[in-house]
């Protein structure tokens, strides 16, 4: 019985030093897993774990990395393709949409707001996970790099674009409202808006001033989030 028990005790014994010499092996995999597919490349790159190389991290660093990977999920599903959705269906088409599509300007706008909550939730989350890891000294720096490519940068990239697009839609409302208040008095003319009063010609000017000034600040910011995902 007592020979049995030592060789129990043995064998226990060798699985737990298995385990803590694959450690190392997995930590080096997991860094250079990081290193070479994420931070040497140009952009966003967030790629899912195949079955292999989830082996060959262990599970404690494959729950590491999925804090990016579920990070970057939900920003595509939660915040990502709404946005791009409302900016398609924010889109001024032609002028009389001024009009007949106040109401879905106004709309977007609101829903905007929400999608900035869902961000910030989101972000909150991965920031909270990440703070709470202990990493050895090797991986910490390196992990850290990929997070912040990975999360941190598109994170605000996004919250960068929510007040220009906010502001472009207010701006397209706020015409609609006008153009509607004095529908006898501003005619549709083609592509552009006309009045043959000085006064409302002047507030009518401003108007379209300050929606084409939201425009050009949403095209910057649309430009600075694809040159994150591009890395050009």
């Amino acid at each position: 019985m007592k020979a049995a028990l030592r060789l129990a005790a043995v064998v226990v014994l060798t699985i737990l030093a298995a385990g803590c010499d694959d450690e190392p092996t997995q930590r080096k995999a997991f860094i250079a897993f990081l290193q070479t597919r994420i931070i040497d490349k140009p952009g966003l790159h967030v790629p899912h774990l195949t079955p292999d190389e989830a082996k060959s991290f262990g599970g404690d660093y494959a729950k590491q990395y999925a804090i990016i990977t579920d990070f970057n999920d939900g920003l595509d599903q939660s915040v990502a393709k709404p946005m791009q959705e409302a900016l398609q269906h924010g889109a001024m088409r032609s002028i009389n949409d001024v009009v007949t599509r106040r109401a879905d300007f106004i709309a977007f706008r609101d829903g905007v707001a929400q999608l900035r909550a869902t961000l910030d939730k989101q972000l909150a989350d991965a920031d909270a996970a990440h703070a709470a890891l202990k990493q050895p000294e090797d991986l910490k720096p390196v992990f850290d790099q990929a997070y912040a490519r990975d999360v941190t940068i598109p994170a605000k990239a996004f919250a960068d674009i929510f007040p220009d697009l906010s502001g472009a839609l207010n701006a397209l409302a706020e015409l609609g409202e006008f153009v509607d208040e004095h529908k006898d008095q501003v005619a549709i003319n083609g592509s552009m808006l006309q009045t043959s009063d000085p006064v409302l010609q002047a507030q009518l000017t401003e108007l379209i001033a300050a929606l084409s000034a939201k425009n050009d600040a949403l095209n910057r910011a649309t430009q600075r989030l694809r040159a994150v995902e591009t890395g050009s």
